[in-house]
């Protein structure tokens, strides 16, 4: 399924960002969680069946609708999940619309461009969004600083600790506070055959950055998943030296020479994250040989995984790999996650004495 974000960066028609602004009790998507709705498609997904199909209902009615009243471009629904949605969650779930037409509206279109660059730049950024007026939404960066759309007027301290969450001001004026955060795992994969194509593919739904680096050029699809940067160097070696730490490395080239080379620079690096190297058995232990003479400690060989995959997986077909593959990066991630590290951060234009917003919705 195409991502909200890259389905809006492409779109030639209007469409509505639905997001999970609150959720009390059981919800079937978390706060923040988003799907783009157009006049005929759906990307991404808010989740909860009928829920998601009444919520595409109200999309769908606002776009039908002509003008750029309140109603048109903005709602903010209540929605529970019992029986009259034919749900047995029992949770509360409150939704945002909020039409969006980069095609006819200038200011529409540099604020998505300018979400998704830095989103693919691995940065994070806030979106402010009146829920009450057809206001053009504000773009924040790390900063605190406002990058694109209506700066707002007075200042108040924001809280990153918080998800995605509606507040009010003094004057009963609604705004949802919608951290849009790059994604924290970061992949750099060495080689483009078919292995490493078959994971790239894999990879592109997943809540991942991937750095995908060849020699190659022309080995390269023309065409990349939002979440994957491409490098054709000749110098590959460099950018393990300059990748952040906590970067997770996947070896597979098409050279068991440039294999070692790659494997010794990153077990060199004390802060890498995981570090997979495709081969056998009988591979790794020509790499250990090798790699001890060059002066790797064995406490550090032991953080090479080779062979790659979840154990119990033998398939050697590119597809089955790679979803082998996938799968034990995602368990690494998750069990090494922690709490992001946010900031308070000033956002002008809001008062300083912002109200949770009680259950009433419009």
């Amino acid at each position: 399924m195409t991502d909200w974000l890259s389905a809006l960066t492409t779109q030639t028609v209007p469409a509505v960002l639905v997001t999970v602004a609150r959720v009390e009790g059981s919800g079937p998507r978390e706060p923040g969680a988003k799907m783009l709705v157009t006049a005929e498609s759906q990307f991404d997904t808010i989740g909860g069946g009928h829920l998601e199909m009444c919520a595409c209902e109200t999309a769908r009615e606002m776009l039908a609708s002509s003008g750029s009243s309140v109603a048109t471009m903005r709602r903010f629904e209540r929605f529970a999940l019992g029986p009259s949605l034919g749900q047995c969650c029992g949770g509360v779930v409150y939704l945002s619309f909020e039409r969006i037409d980069r095609t006819a509206d200038r200011d529409a279109r540099d604020y998505v461009d300018h979400l998704s660059d830095v989103w693919c730049d691995r940065q994070d950024s806030w979106r402010i969004v009146a829920l009450d007026s057809a206001t053009a939404p504000s773009l924040y960066d790390d900063a605190g600083d406002c990058v694109a759309g209506p700066a707002l007027p007075s200042h108040i301290q924001f809280d990153r600790e918080r998800p995605c969450h509606v507040m009010q001001d003094s004057a009963g004026q609604r705004w949802l506070i919608d951290p849009c955060l790059a994604h924290r795992p970061h992949l750099m994969l060495f080689g483009a055959g078919h292995v490493g194509a078959a994971i790239v593919r894999a990879l592109a739904d997943l809540p991942c950055h991937v750095t995908w680096v060849d020699e190659r050029e022309d080995m390269f699809p023309d065409s990349l998943p939002a979440n994957v940067q491409m490098e054709a160097t000749d110098i590959p070696e460099a950018l393990i030296d300059a990748a952040p730490a906590g970067t997770s490395f996947l070896v597979m080239t098409h050279s068991h020479a440039l294999d070692q080379r790659l494997s010794e620079r990153i077990l060199r690096r004390a802060d890498a994250g995981w570090f997979g190297l495709i081969g056998s058995k009988t591979k790794r232990m020509q790499f250990e040989h090798r790699l001890r003479e060059r002066g790797i400690p064995s406490e550090r060989l032991a953080d090479m995984v080779c062979p790659i995959g979840v154990p119990g997986i033998s398939g050697k077909v590119p597809a089955v790999i790679a979803a082998s593959v996938c799968a034990q990066l995602l368990l690494v991630w998750e069990a090494s996650a922690e709490k992001t590290d946010f900031r308070y951060v000033r956002i002008p234009h809001i008062k300083e004495n912002l109200l949770e917003t009680q259950h009433e919705a419009n």
